[in-house]
């Protein structure tokens, strides 16, 4: 046997395994990493979040992913220089955070790497009906892995795509191995750039489960931060939008949109919902001269009434449920203020409240699915009529 192949056995073998997930989301504020102690697989599987530390992103990063992000005509060399600059970049940040938390790299098991998202491409985004759903991450798995001397696993999303799947949501797999109860009905609600949610019904049937993308969560509004704000990269405690008001035509006009007439599930990002979906609706409304603020305070109630307007849709599927956010969504009060306010008879958490920070859940979840390729694979928890594949995903790359 290879000696890699061996100490990959040997990893799959260990009652418990320690794992680093790392996310990095569109709104480019850092890498979130976190260090998961991981044991069982399957709805056995077993987390405890032992470190976590968003490394922040310097402006050299962010410029440089700007200039592609989203860009459905790019300078290629430069798609082909970031994908292995930011491997090792991020390589580089696994490194500084074991040092900070005086752990050695040869101690921990795996990492799981999301990689940088470009571009997404789902069918019903592109529309050419002879092309297949896509989406392209970079920061290559090999650079990462031999840059920390960890094996690394990575480009979770194309296996999803090749099994019938849009490649988004992923978060559903997590969701199901270690937010579902016996006891409650849970919709998981994350608020990265896009907001997307997954039910998980109390029977733990996972041909129950369900998960889909909504809509914008707050990929508009830092977009609009970042033009008119600058430096700042989000609208901070909601401080922009709470001193504007909600201007009813651009609203309307926001939602004016095929996307939100589309069945569930479904799967958007950025290249649809950037400034230029804004631009559009503020011609159609006539609204060019709004100030800012009221911009900002309309893009928010924008967010939260499409995310509201989802889980009424499902809501004869979903039953009584409790509500648990995540992702930087969690600390815009007015956003969740609006969220709140048009679901009463809703109880709105954390996933504080199940042990997993909000701005870690992302990141542990691909931790979640790394133990999954290693050492689970015996769980049939997919719902393929739902849009969610069983499948095992991540390349491996080897430390050297």
């Amino acid at each position: 046997m290879h000696r890699h192949i061996e100490k990959l056995h040997d990893i799959s073998a260990k009652s418990e395994r320690l794992i680093i997930g790392l996310m990095s989301g569109t709104s480019l504020d850092g890498l979130d990493v976190a260090l998961c102690k991981i044991s069982g697989d399957g709805l056995q599987s077993q987390v405890e979040l032992l470190q976590f530390c968003t490394v922040e992103y310097d402006d050299i990063y962010r410029s440089r992913i700007r200039d592609i992000f989203s860009r459905r005509d790019v300078d290629l060399q430069q798609v082909c220089l970031l994908n292995p600059w930011i491997g090792t970049l991020h390589g580089d940040m696994v490194l500084q955070c074991l040092a900070k938390w005086h752990i050695r790299p040869e101690d921990v098991d795996l990492v799981a790497s999301h990689g940088q998202t470009i571009f997404h491409a789902p069918r019903s985004l592109h529309g050419i009906n002879a092309m297949p759903n896509a989406t392209l991450q970079i920061g290559d798995g090999d650079h990462l892995a031999v840059k920390t001397g960890i094996i690394t696993l990575s480009d979770f999303r194309q296996k999803h795509i090749a099994a019938g799947g849009e490649g988004a949501p992923l978060a559903v797999y997590g969701d199901y191995l270690i937010f579902a109860s016996a006891t409650q009905n849970r919709v998981m609600l994350n608020m990265g750039g896009i907001a997307n949610f997954t039910f998980l019904p109390a029977s733990l049937d996972a041909q129950a489960v369900f998960s889909t993308d909504v809509g914008t969560g707050n990929t508009l509004m830092d977009a609009y931060v970042q033009k008119h704000f600058a430096p700042q990269i989000y609208d901070a405690d909601a401080a922009i939008a709470r001193a504007g008001v909600i201007h009813p035509t651009l609203l309307s006009a926001l939602k004016d949109h095929a996307f939100f007439a589309q069945g569930f599930p479904k799967t958007t990002g950025p290249e649809l919902f950037n400034l230029a979906y804004l631009a559009r609706a503020q011609q159609q409304s006539n609204t060019e001269s709004l100030s800012h603020e009221d911009v900002m305070a309309t893009l928010n109630r924008f967010s939260a009434d499409m995310i509201v307007d989802a889980l009424n849709r499902c809501a004869g599927q979903l039953g009584e449920y409790h509500l648990y956010g995540s992702g930087g969504g969690v600390h815009n009060p007015l956003l969740m203020d609006n969220i709140r306010s048009q679901l009463p008879q809703v109880q709105v958490h954390s996933t504080n409240e199940l042990g997993i920070n909000p701005d870690a859940k992302e990141a542990v979840l691909f931790a979640l699915l790394a133990n999954e390729c290693v050492a689970g694979g015996k769980a049939q928890f997919g719902n393929a009529r739902e849009g969610i594949p069983t499948v095992t995903m991540g390349k491996v790359s080897f430390a050297d």
